[in-house]
């Protein structure tokens, strides 16, 4: 059992919402997950007190300020990773013996993973391509999603870096992410529009249909 399975159900349900939004108030917390704003609030409590959670005030109008919570590092560490620091070892290894090796090494890793979901894909239109894509990512863990957005476009996100530690130290793994994303998705544009890496709370793809065009501001 992981450590995020091993939290009572509420309390799981709170932080997989804080993991997926990134910053959310305890009003929004009890909308998508049903508790009562009391019930998340005492659960926020709990969660902050094993620091697993933090908050922040934020000042929205008039009145009292809110409070936006999010995980901490802590509670980051709860979702498991699909690498780790054997990973980061060996590629430190790798990197020592040639530096070319590295790059060798996410080139194949990138070119096993385009094979295999390519396989997946055929046969889909672009809207059917983004949807089981997603899948393909969130089984890979990284808790992947996938939006219809109203200008015509797609957005894939990923709430979880399976392998965030290998990220941090190599760029050859975020480069080799977005390079798997346009290899297996030929007919559109792709853009990282959000980096964990850079800070942000997910990795967010833009997937735009060569069909439709920015309209000029």
């Amino acid at each position: 059992m992981s450590a995020l399975d091993s939290l009572v159900d509420s309390r799981r349900a709170l932080i997989v919402e804080m993991k997926r939004r990134g910053e959310v108030t305890a009003d929004e917390l009890a909308t998508t997950t049903g508790l009562t704003v009391s019930a998340v609030r005492q659960h926020l409590a709990g969660l902050a007190a094993d620091g697993l959670v933090e908050h922040r005030s934020v000042r929205t109008g008039p009145g009292r300020p809110r409070h936006a919570h999010r995980l901490t590092s802590q509670g980051h560490a709860l979702f498991p990773a699909a690498y780790g620091d054997l990973t980061v070892e060996l590629l430190d290894y790798f990197a020592d013996a040639d530096p070319d090796l590295v790059d060798v090494a996410f080139e194949r890793r990138r070119q096993r993973r385009t094979a295999a979901a390519k396989a997946r894909l055929s046969g889909l239109d672009l809207a059917g391509k983004v949807a089981e894509l997603a899948r393909v990512l969130d089984e890979d863990g990284y808790m992947a999603t996938s939006e219809a957005m109203p200008d015509g476009t797609f957005r894939i996100i990923e709430h979880h870096c399976a392998i965030f530690g290998v990220a941090r130290r190599y760029g050859q793994a975020c480069s080799s992410e977005i390079g798997f994303i346009r290899d297996v998705l030929p007919e559109a544009d792709v853009e990282r529009v959000h980096h964990m890496v850079s800070g942000a709370h997910m990795c967010a793809y833009e997937v735009r249909p060569r069909t439709v065009h920015r309209k000029k501001k």
